[in-house]
C-alpha cells in the first residue's frame, strides 16, 4: 500500500553522521600533539593529489577533493549512530 513510517528521519541520520565526522576530525587535530591521545589523529588521506582544472576560456574552474579518515572521526561516526538509535 504505502510507505511504512518508522518515525526516524534519514536527514537526521545524515546530519548526525556529518557532525560526528567533523567533530571527530576536529578532536583528532586537537590531540595530535598530545602524547597520550596522539593516536586519535592516526588515519589515512585519499583523494586527488592535484586539483583538476577546467579552462573554458573566460571561466576557469578547479575541482579538488581530499578526505582524511582518522580514528577520532570513526569514533565520532559510532557515537552519531548511537545517538540516532536513541532518538
Amino acid at each position: 500500500m504505502g510507505k511504512a513510517v518508522t518515525g526516524k528521519n534519514n536527514w537526521a541520520l545524515f546530519l548526525l553522521l556529518l557532525t560526528g565526522i567533523v567533530l571527530g576530525g576536529f578532536i583528532g587535530e586537537l590531540t595530535k600533539g598530545l602524547s597520550g591521545l596522539g593516536w586519535l589523529n592516526y588515519g589515512q588521506s585519499f583523494g586527488f593529489a592535484d586539483p583538476i582544472v577546467l579552462n573554458l576560456g573566460i571561466l576557469v574552474i578547479s575541482f579538488g577533493l581530499t578526505i582524511k579518515i582518522s580514528i577520532a572521526s570513526i569514533i565520532g561516526v559510532i557515537i552519531a549512530i548511537f545517538i540516532y538509535r536513541l532518538l
